[in-house]
């Protein structure tokens, strides 16, 4: 079982509180984890990834282990501790302003 977190805007738009937990197929990868994720939950396709690329939207950042994920391959294995489920795999709204 793996552990997603969402900002407070995901999860309204998705209607869940606090953290989710999703069986994934296979190997657990960004790519895997959104793909469970957007299928039990289809309001949020194209608010994480945008809808034909499917690469991450601005302003959205991935984190596991304490370490910043958003620029790795969505092909990249997460974690040993994220595929266990002792570890979340973090999905943050980043702040920008000036």
């Amino acid at each position: 079982m793996i552990r997603v977190t969402l900002p407070f805007h995901l999860r309204t738009l998705a209607k869940v509180d606090g953290e989710v937990q999703l069986d994934v197929a296979g190997e657990i990868t960004q790519r895997s984890v959104l793909g469970a994720l957007e299928e039990k939950y289809p309001v949020l396709r194209g608010a994480i990834r945008d809808y034909e690329t499917r690469k991450r939207r601005p302003f959205i950042r991935f984190f596991a282990c304490r370490t910043d994920l958003s620029n790795e391959s969505p092909d990249a294995p997460l974690p040993a501790e994220v595929a266990a489920g002792a570890e979340p795999f973090m999905v943050i709204g980043a702040i920008a302003g000036g």
